[in-house]
């Protein structure tokens, strides 16, 4: 069993900054990839970022872009996501979700193994 904890969101303006962290209960290195999720309300979930099990590969949809960045810090089996030039529609309630993919640079956005349970991002000036 993996335990995931998200934590980091907050209430912030149109063009602040936010990074979210995810920690987990044991190691993932070089087994679990990550991903961020999101969920705005009325909307359906979505697959915003990915962190291969290494850290060698990463991906992003389109609409963070250059915004965000998910890093992975391997020694305390944490995974970030900075969010820079926040805008209203990154209103959210934030999921990590991990999937265990082995060793390499897969980076898979469904039928994830473990969730955490959130955390609510509110963009808005």
């Amino acid at each position: 069993q993996l335990e995931l904890v998200e934590s980091g969101g907050g209430l912030v303006e149109p063009g602040q900054s936010l990074r979210l962290s995810c920690t987990a209960s044991r190691t993932i290195l070089n087994y679990y990839s990550i991903v961020w999720f999101r969920q705005a309300p009325g909307k359906e979930r979505e697959g915003i970022s990915c962190i291969s099990s290494t850290g060698g590969r990463t991906t992003y949809t389109d609409s963070v872009k250059g915004r965000f960045t998910i890093t992975r810090d391997n020694a305390n089996n944490m995974v970030y996501l900075q969010m820079n030039n926040l805008k209203p529609e990154d209103t959210a309630i934030y999921y990590c979700a991990a999937r265990a993919t082995g060793f390499g640079d897969s980076c898979i956005y469904y039928s994830m193994d473990y969730w955490g349970k959130g955390t609510l991002v509110t963009v808005s000036s």
